[in-house]
């Protein structure tokens, strides 16, 4: 019997995070409660934690102002490729046209 992995929007990891860290819950109170794993709970806490201090974490963040970041490195990123590509094709095509009127 195969046991279905559940899935967790970061508005319920956050709030679960924020019973234990603001709260004063204890981890296993907090799962206990929440009908989630301890290990899972420790992991959004820590999570939690770094966000709060400011670091962005490597996997879906929790707090709103870092989903933001991530959304923000995400276009740079993006806009930092096309950018390459579009200076590959610009120095391809005058390559291009350099070799036509040479040999015309």
């Amino acid at each position: 019997m195969t046991r279905q992995r559940r899935s967790f929007s970061a508005e319920f990891k956050l709030e679960a995070a924020s019973l234990v860290l603001d709260q004063g819950y204890s981890i296993p109170e907090a799962s206990r409660s929440l009908n989630i794993g301890e290990t899972v709970l420790r992991r959004w806490v820590k999570q939690l934690e770094q966000e709060r201090g400011g670091n962005t974490p490597a996997t879906k963040a929790l707090t709103p102002e870092q989903q933001k970041i991530q959304e923000l490195e995400a276009r740079i990123n993006r806009l930092e490729r096309e950018k390459t590509i579009l200076k590959k094709a610009t120095v391809d095509s005058s390559d291009y046209r350099n070799t036509l009127v040479n040999h015309v």
